[in-house]
């Protein structure tokens, strides 16, 4: 019978994860397995990826197949290196300390290597957090400055609303000045009328004096 190292899609639609199983290679992709060896999840960053290396070895050593996909993921957790190792000891070029010192040695570098991966995009994270948090401040600070500006006054405005209260009182004032000083001609010139309407009535005075004098020498 041959076996198949392959995944097993579970799941709901666009969010899949899937099991990594030895199953009958003549059996339908999700249908009955013979072991479940782990887990495989793309929907996290980075994927999730759980496999059992003894068990994973155990199948290969008796001829199991992985997939494409599923030997991607064997060699990245180890599986096909701890698999070349123990070929090495079966032929006496390596002894089981030695497969177990290189194989944790791997893993050791591996685990290192996928801390700092997640490092990385912890921090990408984080700035890209502070980016966003600081564009919203911005625009905050926008909204909150444009609200001052609306409710506040202009000052240009201002300066010409005063200089026009100003105007007005200044023409005010020129009214006022400019009626005083015809009320004051008016007044000068009704003056004058009447002191030339009372010169005549004086002179017609005079006259008749003179002609009373003239009349009174005569007689005598």
């Amino acid at each position: 019978m041959p076996v198949r190292i392959r995944l097993q899609r579970h799941g709901k639609k666009g969010k899949p994860f899937y099991w990594i199983v030895a199953a009958d290679g003549r059996a339908k992709r999700d249908g009955k397995f013979l072991e479940k060896l782990g887990i495989y999840n793309p929907n996290t960053n980075p994927a999730t990826i759980e496999v059992n290396v003894d068990d994973s070895v155990k199948w290969l050593q008796n001829g199991a197949q992985p997939s494409e996909t599923a030997r991607r993921i064997l060699s990245y957790k180890g599986v096909l290196l701890k698999h070349h190792l123990l070929g090495g000891l079966r032929k006496g070029a390596l002894t089981e300390e030695q497969v177990e010192e290189k194989f944790n040695a791997w893993v050791a570098d591996k685990e290192k290597a996928v801390a700092g991966k997640i490092a990385g995009l912890d921090k990408e994270k984080s700035e890209a957090r502070a980016k966003a948090l600081e564009a919203e401040k911005e625009i905050s600070d926008k909204r909150a400055q444009a609200a001052i500006e609306a409710a506040t006054p202009d000052e240009e405005a201002e300066e010409e609303v005063t200089e026009g209260a100003i105007e007005v009182v200044e023409t005010e004032a020129a009214a006022e000045e400019t009626a005083e000083a015809v009320e004051e001609t008016t007044e000068a010139v009704a003056e004058e009328k009447e002191e030339v309407a009372e010169a005549p009535e004086a002179k017609e005075e005079v006259v008749a004096e003179e002609a009373a004098a003239e009349e009174k020498a005569e007689e005598e």
